[in-house]
């Protein structure tokens, strides 16, 4: 007999090291949060050993607190190793039964490689794909801890980058309006001490700019671009391009 599911979450976000979620879609989860969906953050990896930390422990207390920040219900880490993470079986069957068990009506995941960067963020491509596949394969449940099938409705990915992100092939651009979250995302990366020293001080205003420029090119003050394999479609157009303001 299986243990009782828990209550769904709304929203996965999959990174390999705790702080990609952060850095590439922290303002999107803050204001889903804020909106009551409940958010959950999937680490592939501790992140662990780098330069300046002191071991997993630290590491993992800084993902905890920034989750806090963010409001996220529930977070993960997956015991697969910092600097080795390869798309094999294994970690694609782990992620897919968080899947089942926690039954995402939206997964957010990596988009692409990162030159000059960990290698992981490009495995971790792969795993989310292939996980969000496995997890509404049938006649499969005892590879999932026999947890039924769930179909992800949606998978959005969000960018971990430099400069101006490319849109890949064959997908379709989503710019989220953080505006009012910016904040939130630039405190829960600095809970990543260890990671983000004060000799990396231009990191912030770095992902602020960024930040920006995306929300200037969509018309926003500030703004996460996610992409998506299939074309967003409205029935209410006007909605849509003049969303209601929020309150006060």
């Amino acid at each position: 007999m299986t243990d009782p599911l828990p209550e769904p979450l709304d929203v996965i976000a999959v990174g390999a090291h705790p702080d990609d979620v952060e850095i590439g879609c922290g303002g999107t989860l803050s204001l889903l949060a804020s909106q009551g969906h409940r958010v959950g953050i999937v680490d592939l990896t501790d992140g662990e050993p780098t330069p300046r930390s002191s071991g997993p422990e630290e590491r993992l207390a800084e993902a905890a607190a920034a989750a806090k920040v963010l409001g996220v219900a529930h977070r993960e880490t997956l015991p697969f190793p910092n600097r080795r993470l390869f798309d094999a079986f294994e970690v694609r069957v782990a992620l897919a039964t968080i899947f089942r068990r926690w039954r995402p009506r939206l997964v957010l995941g990596l988009a692409d490689k990162t030159p000059m960067a960990s290698p992981d963020h490009a495995q971790a491509v792969a795993i989310t794909e292939a996980a969000v596949f496995y997890s509404r394969l049938t006649k499969w449940d005892d590879h999932f801890a026999g947890l039924s099938v769930h179909t992800v409705p949606q998978f959005l990915t969000y960018f971990l980058f430099a400069g101006v992100p490319q849109v890949p092939p064959g997908h379709y651009p989503v710019v989220v309006d953080i505006a009012g979250h910016l904040d939130a995302k630039l405190e829960a990366i600095g809970c990543y001490k260890s990671q983000f020293p004060p000799e990396k001080a231009h990191v912030f205003p770095r992902v602020r700019a960024m930040a920006e420029t995306v929300g200037l090119m969509a018309g926003c003050a500030a703004g996460e671009l996610l992409a998506g394999s299939r074309m967003p479609f409205t029935t209410e157009p006007l909605r849509m391009l003049f969303p209601p303001l929020p309150a006060g």
